[in-house]
């Protein structure tokens, strides 16, 4: 029930049928036609370009053929009360009180499926964090971890299949380095042998946490010799490191259906088997890479090294598959990973990744084109960096568990809440600026406060009433007459599907806080109005009009609701 979207192809209709009559020529350019809320310095309920986007093939100024479209547009809608002429030829339109009424009722008997686009029923994997199994999670992942979350839950909410995926990047050198530190630590614990100082190892505390559990397991005796019990102290670290991250993820609210082990690929000689099924379709050959551009060095080497015709599909380089001593390259697993997905026959795969992996998009999409022969679309989204401050000042927390600031360390400080909230105060593309001492003040400067707040200011209304916030309320809907705020606040609510729409087809969920917090503003400017007026308040001697707006209260509270689960941010009903 998009009204927007609704009126667009009502309108769409009748200038077919204006046309078929002669009063007026169609365009070729109707689908730039657009209903929208008037400006903010004009009137109206909705704005309809149509004038101006058809008058010159109608050879008239927008004006003049505005004047002919509202004349019949007045006559074919008789929902519409008046429509004004503005600014170049806008279509100002205003509805009768009777319609804003009725679609409140809509929407009541639609409760929490308002808002749900269902023309979209497609199968997705979000593949998110993927973080490299080798520590706890730091604030940067705890964007992209949340953007992909969110992003799940609304296409989840609009009726598609969606698969929440980790790709743990257990093989290669940070694995050997990490499982060598876990060594070195049971060593020191058991043996009181100075950890190394070695760059290579990772000093943090968490590892001596992983290598407790290893010790108290006992499921290794004897630590006199590292390769000796490798692969077994492998297997036990990265179990334990996992179970960090997983936990660090929980205390987020995020849950992966999948994890895929880069290991077990290799292991599986999937990554082999990918390369010679591009081999077969001839995107792959033997040749010598240009030294990338500024960058030559005299250590620089040209050699004949096997090669993805990437740039057959849109990628600036072709790109190396193996290393010099004959090892896959990171590519060649990620091309392989890639496979597997493709293989599971999703109609979408999205790639939540980090600001440090921007360069990286196009090599992976070209790869995925491959693979798929264009069949399987991927969407990258880049989390930009997170920077933390404490009262306009660059904050450093405690570092217990390393050299970065974890997510448990963050979680402890604002709440899961706030921090789920204010990682999609901004678009993701963009760095983020994340201040503590705003997202844990109670007040209109801190956007999670103040939506809760409304929520719980309207839960707070049908307690003094002994109302349940979902009790069927009747209403005498010839009776009602609304005032100029009540018409705005109908207005946003209107909006809620347009909203749900957008960020779902451009995979901008950072628009969902923006609209419930424009959303709730209205609320409590009406909520404040009562206090000196007690013509505003929500409960009242005429129960008629009480009656109306405990049901406006109603629709609020549903659309709060949704916006938030999406957000996976809670909806406290007393503060």
């Amino acid at each position: 029930m998009n009204l927007f979207l609704d009126y667009k192809k009502k309108i769409f209709n009748t200038l077919k049928i204006l046309e078929k009559k002669n009063i007026i020529k169609s365009t070729k350019n109707i689908k730039n036609i657009t209903i929208e809320l008037p400006p903010k310095n004009q009137k109206g309920d909705f704005a309809c370009n149509a004038a101006m986007v058809m008058a010159k093939i109608n050879n008239t100024s927008p004006q003049e053929l505005a004047k002919i479209l509202k004349e019949q547009l007045l006559i074919k809608f008789k929902e519409f009360k008046n429509i004004e002429i503005a600014g170049p030829g806008f279509l100002n339109i205003y509805f009768h009180d009777s319609f804003w009424v009725d679609y409140l009722m809509k929407i009541i008997k639609m409760k929490n499926r308002y808002g749900i686009n269902k023309s979209s029923k497609k199968k997705y994997n979000v593949e998110f964090v993927s973080a490299n199994p080798t520590g706890p999670l730091h604030v940067g992942h705890c964007r992209g971890a949340v953007l992909g979350d969110v992003i799940s839950n609304l296409l989840t909410f609009n009726g598609n299949k969606v698969a929440r995926e980790y790709y743990v990047n257990d093989h290669g050198n940070q694995i050997r380095n990490f499982v060598h530190s876990v060594y070195y630590r049971c060593v020191e614990l058991l043996n009181k042998k100075p950890f190394p100082n070695d760059t290579n190892l990772y000093p943090g505390e968490y590892i001596i946490d992983i290598a407790k559990k290893i010790i108290k397991s006992k499921s290794i005796k004897n630590f006199d010799n590292v390769e000796k019990i490798y692969n077994k102290l492998s297997i036990l670290s990265l179990k334990f490191s996992m179970k960090i991250i997983t936990n660090n993820l929980n205390i987020l609210g995020i849950k992966h259906n999948n994890f895929v082990y880069e290991s077990k690929l290799i292991k599986n000689n999937i990554v082999s088997k990918t390369i010679k099924n591009l081999e077969k379709k001839n995107f792959i050959y033997k040749g010598k890479l240009h030294p990338p551009k500024g960058e030559f060095t005299e250590d620089w080497k040209s050699r004949n090294q096997l090669l993805f015709k990437s740039t057959e599909f849109g990628d600036d380089a072709d790109r190396p598959l193996q290393k010099n001593d004959g090892s896959w390259t990171y590519f060649a697993s990620d091309i392989a990973y890639h496979s597997y997905k493709v293989s599971r026959k999703y109609n979408i795969l999205i790639n939540i990744l980090g600001a440090d992996h921007a360069g990286y998009i196009k090599r992976i999409s070209a790869a995925t084109k491959a693979l798929s022969n264009n069949k399987t679309e991927l969407i990258c989204k880049v989390s930009q960096l997170v920077k933390l401050y404490k009262n306009g000042e660059p904050f450093k927390m405690s570092k217990r568990k390393g050299d970065y600031i974890t997510v448990e360390d963050l979680i402890h400080e604002v709440g899961k809440d706030s921090a789920r909230f204010m990682m999609l105060n901004r678009s993701s593309d963009v760095e983020l600026d994340f201040d503590f001492k705003k997202v844990t003040e109670k007040s209109k400067d801190n956007p999670v406060f103040y939506v809760q707040y409304a929520y719980a200011r309207i839960n707070s209304v049908f307690r003094i009433l002994k109302l349940n916030l979902k009790s069927k309320i009747r209403i005498n809907e010839k009776q009602i007459h609304l005032n100029d705020h009540e018409i705005e606040i109908l207005k946003k609510i209107s909006e809620w599907p347009k909203c749900v729409e957008i960020s779902s087809k451009k995979l901008e969920p950072h628009r969902i806080p923006f609209y419930l917090y424009e959303l709730v503003t209205l609320f409590h400017s009406y909520w404040n109005m009562g206090k000196d007026n007690t013509e505003y308040r929500f409960i009242l001697n005429n129960k008629s009009k009480s009656n109306f707006r405990l049901v406006i209260l109603q629709a609020l509270a549903l659309v709060i609701e949704n916006g938030m689960y999406i957000l996976g941010v809670s909806t406290p009903k007393s503060m």
